[in-house]
């Protein structure tokens, strides 16, 4: 998991790779019909037809699905939780907190956030492995305030589920040398549960395909780490230059693999973080 940097990227802007700008009318005319969607539900919530309301929301699902590729440009083809581009299966258009109803750590059920079902920053872009576990489920802190459309809220919730878009979250998330996901060390209670419950709510583990590909990722930079830092011990610029090649071109590979754009690139920058090496740290691109 990387952080998106979703607050200053819009569906019109021409810096996003991948994407098609849309002009600022295609994406007024988005927001107006999400707009009149809102308005719609806003009436049969009140009357009390919830039943209506959800099915409104059903109907509507190509209004944020003319958003998926967008979404997905945003992170380089990416599922935002997985770092996947096909391990995690198909892509979809998850709503973070949940549509039509959202179920508790209990397994008791509230009413969702139906008036986030067209609000774009509720929108993330995940696999269908990630998303079908998910499903309904939201469950937040005991003591943390839960939103409602007569009160809204959602800045102050304290969600279990770890979330790509806020600049904190995903540094909570590790990777050992076996493939698997597991708190960043040092993490307090509250985030080591939150971990936890990500992990398995979201099949980070549990999913063969990713602790498979993960563990190949690791081992493939691990190999290239120990391949610099023999050349490195042997290098001398005077009297043995040739290794420098080789510290070169371990370096390039590292990089290739802790940008942005690659797949799993979380899982190799923890590969070099637990080096604990100055030098090798400063491989990881940002």
């Amino acid at each position: 998991m990387r952080w998106i940097d979703f607050e200053n990227k819009k569906p019109t802007d021409s810096n996003i790779p991948g994407w098609q700008p849309w002009s600022e009318s295609e994406w007024a005319v988005w927001q107006a019909e999400s707009k009149r969607l809102v308005d719609v539900m806003t009436c049969l919530h009140a009357a009390g037809k919830i039943k209506e309301r959800n099915e409104l929301i059903d109907k509507n699902a190509s209004h944020w699905g003319k958003l998926k590729p967008w979404l997905f440009a945003l992170s380089h083809g990416k599922c935002w939780f997985t770092e996947g581009k096909n391990i995690s299966s198909h892509p979809d258009v998850e709503h973070f907190r949940p549509k039509k109803e959202a179920i508790s750590l209990d397994g008791t059920v509230r009413d969702g956030y139906w008036w986030l079902a067209f609000d774009y920053t509720n929108f993330r872009a995940s696999g269908t492995v990630p998303n079908r576990k998910k499903g309904g489920w939201f469950p937040l802190h005991s003591d943390s305030l839960c939103s409602k459309f007569e009160s809204r809220c959602e800045e102050s919730e304290m969600p279990y589920l770890l979330d790509p878009v806020n600049p904190t979250d995903p540094d909570l998330l590790a990777f050992d040398e076996e493939g698997n996901a597991i708190p960043v060390p040092n993490a307090d209670e509250w985030a080591k549960e939150r971990v936890r419950i990500s992990i398995e709510r979201l099949k980070l583990n549990e999913h063969d395909a990713l602790p498979t590909e993960r563990r190949k990722v690791w081992q493939e930079v691990s190999g290239a780490i120990d391949a610099f830092l023999n050349a490195k011990a042997t290098f001398d610029p005077k009297k043995n230059p040739a290794p420098k090649v080789t510290m070169d071109e371990k370096a390039k590979f590292i990089r290739s693999k802790t940008r942005k754009d690659a797949e799993l690139s979380s899982v190799a920058r923890w590969c070099l973080l637990f080096r604990n090496d100055p030098q090798l740290s400063k491989l990881a691109c940002e």
